[in-house]
């Protein structure tokens, strides 16, 4: 496991996004969840993690399996806005990323929570991807 967190917080990764992906934690907010998120794509195999924080009615036919498929290199998070009204949240972000071919891409995503028994779940998000 990496020693900083993949989500650019620059803390330790067991002190972040690994207490959530790793040790069983519940992310407190909208933001925690996304970034802890980021970090499960960006390692790979954890599709368990991204499928269990995922809004069932909108997780359609994913599997563990697939969403545990590494198959891009992510190379930095950007948040740029994030809103949480009671139990329904909203975080935006540029997710910078590197496709099969090696060519940088940015995917900028309004993504949208919802907390559900006290637990935040993600809903789904309007996805935009360019060339950086």
């Amino acid at each position: 496991m990496p020693d900083n967190c993949p989500c650019g917080s620059n803390k330790a990764f067991d002190a972040c996004c690994g207490r959530f992906l790793n040790a069983g934690q519940q992310a407190a907010t909208p933001e925690q969840l996304m970034r802890s998120r980021y970090c499960a794509y960006a390692l790979g195999g954890h599709g368990d993690y991204l499928l269990h924080t995922w809004f069932p009615a909108t997780a359609g036919g994913l599997t563990v399996e697939a969403l545990s498929q590494r198959d891009c290199d992510w190379i930095g998070l950007t948040v740029l806005a994030k809103q949480q009204r009671g139990d329904k949240g909203m975080v935006e972000f540029r997710a910078r990323y590197h496709d099969r071919n090696g060519h940088e891409r940015v995917m900028h995503e309004k993504s949208v929570f919802q907390r559900i028994a006290g637990r935040w779940l993600y809903v789904g998000g309007e996805v935009n991807s360019s060339t950086a």
